[in-house]
């Protein structure tokens, strides 16, 4: 927060935005991997008196830049809420493209081996043991239980990779290792953060795509957007 009252709006590029808040409720980082998939949001609050109070930053894309930037942000201004706003690929096709969801735990899938054609995580290969923190079994899972089901949103369990997911074995793996909805390249870093930091959190998705469906006449990637953004407002109305 300025001097001034204003929110800053931070982007991993350097460049700074200020927007006024009018309404001071629990404070809110807002989180995006890039300011293109929260724009409608910004629109929104550039042009609105009557919204929440929200500090926003841009982390850029992959786990390590949104750990970094989010670890840094956090220690000079711890907020009350953290929500990570994004789309994402999903893997079930019974969601439709630019359906919305809330995830409700995460790991990191590429953290792993292929070993006699099957898939081994560190926690398989007792590198990490499964309830090392903020593990549970293995997974970092959403402990604000309530806050996740007061988005209203379907509830979807996550992995995030450093290489976005296009080989069809790689596909097979993950399904039948990790069972996952959606695919981020940046939702477990929040979730790390979050869990050690104990900060609440949420972590919302648009579908813009199916894995492995490269031809991007096929996405959905203006609706998904559009729909995540719709919901973050109201969202975050209702605090």
């Amino acid at each position: 927060m300025l001097k001034d009252g204003k929110v800053k709006v931070s982007f991993n590029s350097g460049r700074i935005a200020t927007f006024a808040p009018t309404i001071a409720l629990m404070n809110c980082l807002l989180l995006s991997a890039t300011a293109k998939e929260i724009k409608p949001f910004l629109d929104f609050y550039r042009n609105n008196d009557n919204k929440p109070d929200v500090d926003i930053l841009i982390t850029g894309i992959g786990l390590t830049a949104a750990t970094y930037v989010l670890t840094k942000q956090i220690s000079l201004k711890k907020p009350g809420l953290i929500i990570q706003a994004g789309v994402a690929g999903c893997f079930d096709k019974n969601i439709s493209l630019a359906s919305v969801v809330v995830v409700k735990q995460e790991t990191v899938a590429d953290l792993s081996v292929i070993e006699n054609k099957r898939l081994k995580t560190m926690f398989d290969l007792k590198l990490i043991a499964l309830n090392q923190s903020p593990y549970r079994k293995g997974w970092m899972i959403n402990p604000n239980y309530r806050l996740v089901k007061r988005t209203g949103l379907k509830e979807a369990v996550a992995i995030s990779v450093n290489h976005v997911t296009t080989s069809k074995q790689m596909i097979t793996f993950y399904r039948k290792k990790f069972h996952p909805v959606i695919e981020s390249m940046e939702g477990a870093a929040l979730h790390y953060v979050c869990i050690k930091e104990k900060i609440p959190f949420l972590q919302i998705r648009g579908v813009s795509n199916y894995i492995g469906e490269r031809d991007k006449k096929k996405w959905k990637m203006k609706e998904a957007i559009s729909n995540l953004n719709k919901e973050l407002i109201g969202f975050l109305n209702k605090l």
